[in-house]
């Protein structure tokens, strides 16, 4: 296989799209960034793109968590935390929603890569 570009953001664990181990490699790295109990559903070790719209969604979800976090923190926790307390939580947050943007933008890679194999595949 010819080498291939790929874009800055893709997991360093991912093979590339086209390799023979891109899918194995997509659904490892994919597991980590859902629930434990994703990997129950044994339909989505088989169809690897229904993982990674399951995980895009997840992850995306995480990130507006951080996101709701971080606008109401001071609101919900003033008078239960002191001031350095409040600005660690908020830190938190922001540090959390941060490394969620940067997996989110890998996990839509990885989906978007997923789709176009599964392009002609068999139903």
């Amino acid at each position: 296989m010819p080498d291939q570009h790929l874009p800055p953001d893709w997991p360093a664990s991912v093979h590339p799209p086209g390799s023979e181990s891109f899918e194995q490699t997509a659904i490892v790295w994919l597991f980590e960034h859902v629930p434990a109990d994703y990997r129950l559903h044994g339909v989505l070790r088989r169809h690897p793109v229904a993982l990674s719209r399951l995980a895009r969604q997840h992850v995306a979800a995480c990130l507006e968590s951080a996101r709701e976090g971080y606008r109401t923190t001071r609101v919900d926790l003033r008078g239960h935390l002191p001031p350095h307390a409040l600005d660690q939580v908020m830190n938190a947050y922001l540090t959390e929603g941060r490394r969620m943007a940067v997996t989110l933008k890998a996990v839509a890679l990885v989906d978007d890569a997923l789709r176009a194999a599964s392009q002609g595949a068999p139903q």
